[in-house]
């Protein structure tokens, strides 16, 4: 740290805020902001409560201000933190919060909402908490963390680049909602009218183009389940990977979370280790939305097949070609047939035998092919904003730690601060 930082308390560098009181007359656009209220991975306000004023929710409440940092004071280590934005100015916020409310004079607001962004004073916040059931700080826990701040405008630079990467992260992030909402209309449009601008007919599972056959899927596949691989042979790492619900994306598709993976060091029966481009069909709703996701192996001889995944092959002269069949999987009518044919209460879960009665579109096999691409074709895109956004948030993370603690200085650089001074 530079010598030239001051080293003060929190509190030392922040005004006193003020409790909620109810109001005599009703006040329209008027918000209550819940824990709930804040992800812990975005750090924003996404989804406050409209009240209308007369009457807090619940007990007391604090007041919040525009540029106020509101930090969860319970299980700190969720990180639900957040920049009260201009038009939640006056509104109250939940006192599970803490209110960090700058003093200009001493801080500027968006550099102590990155300060306490920052892993140094989250751990020292978290090193705080107490209770066993129900973790928590205290709001004098916060205000009496160590901090170090450099000049104001050494602080409004820190704080504008910081914010510039969080404004690409949020570009990206539209972005991708927008592919995935396209993805998602396309693929009702596909399956519904194919792509050779037939007209339709209305059979048992919809409209379909008039050449489109409809059959059942055990006609020209066969689902098998998978080996009961033994738990005391799972290591974190190894030759094999145990492929689990947790590899399949809700929307369909691999995950590959290289720190969750499973590996296996146990004898391998016969026909249990998948090849490139098996198509697998998840029968376990490990979580939401799960039951029915299907993925392709992405490479072949190091991949398990688990007891609770279903590899679908397709029969001898089968008319369905497994790139097809995988999109048509993440179809939301495939998906609530096979979710009305689960059982079980706490974990629901499906058999190859009743996924096989489902009845299915049958285009040619060219048509399918086309499908499956145009599908891949936006998958490809939406994977390459996905990953533009995970490399934008590491180059967060790894530069707000080293801003704040002065280990990267901005002194010297000619940054626009304008957005940091509105």
């Amino acid at each position: 740290m530079k010598n030239e930082w001051k080293h003060i308390a929190l509190r030392n560098a922040c005004l006193k805020t003020s409790q909620w009181k109810p109001r005599s007359e009703p006040r329209g656009d008027f918000y209550y902001i819940d824990v709930s209220a804040v992800s812990n991975d975005i750090f924003k306000i996404t989804s406050p409560q409209a009240v209308d004023g007369t009457t807090a929710p619940g007990r007391a409440r604090k007041i919040v201000h525009a540029g106020d940092v509101i930090y969860a004071t319970i299980r700190p280590a969720l990180r639900r933190i957040a920049l009260v934005p201009p038009e939640y100015h006056d509104h109250i916020a939940s006192t599970a919060f803490c209110v960090v409310r700058a003093d200009r004079k001493m801080a500027v607001p968006e550099f102590l909402y990155f300060l306490l962004l920052s892993d140094e004073i989250n751990k020292a916040i978290a090193d705080s908490q107490h209770g066993a059931s129900y973790p928590a700080v205290t709001d004098k826990d916060i205000f009496k963390q160590e901090v170090s701040l450099p000049s104001l405008p050494e602080q409004k630079k820190i704080a504008a680049v910081l914010l510039k990467i969080q404004r690409a992260i949020e570009l990206q992030e539209k972005i991708i909602q927008s592919l995935r909402d396209l993805k998602k209309s396309t693929m009702q449009h596909l399956f519904t009218h194919g792509l050779r601008g037939e007209k339709t007919k209305m059979t048992e599972i919809g409209e379909i183009p008039e050449s489109w056959d409809v059959t059942q899927l055990g006609s020209t596949a066969e689902i098998k389940h998978g080996y009961a691989f033994k738990s005391e042979y799972f290591t974190s790492d190894g030759e094999y990977i145990l492929l689990t619900p947790g590899n399949f994306f809700e929307e369909g598709g691999f995950c590959d979370e290289p720190e969750k993976r499973k590996y296996y060091t146990g004898i391998i029966p016969d026909g249990f280790v998948l090849g490139k481009g098996d198509l697998l069909v998840a029968m376990t709703e490990q979580k939401p939305g799960l039951l029915g996701s299907s993925l392709i192996v992405p490479g072949s001889g190091k991949y398990l097949h688990n007891q609770r995944l279903g590899l679908v092959q397709m029969r001898v002269q089968s008319k369905l070609s497994t790139g097809f069949l995988s999109h048509l999987f993440n179809t939301s009518r495939i998906r609530q047939e096979i979710a009305l044919s689960a059982t079980g209460m706490k974990v629901r879960h499906t058999a190859p035998r009743r996924i096989l009665e489902l009845s299915i579109p049958l285009p040619s096999l060219e048509e399918q092919s086309d499908i499956a691409a145009a599908i891949d074709a936006l998958n490809s895109k939406l994977s390459a904003h996905e990953s533009k956004e995970s490399a934008l948030q590491d180059l967060f993370k790894t530069t707000l730690n080293k801003l704040v603690t002065g280990e990267i200085r901005v002194t010297d650089l000619d940054i626009d601060v304008r957005e940091v001074e509105v």
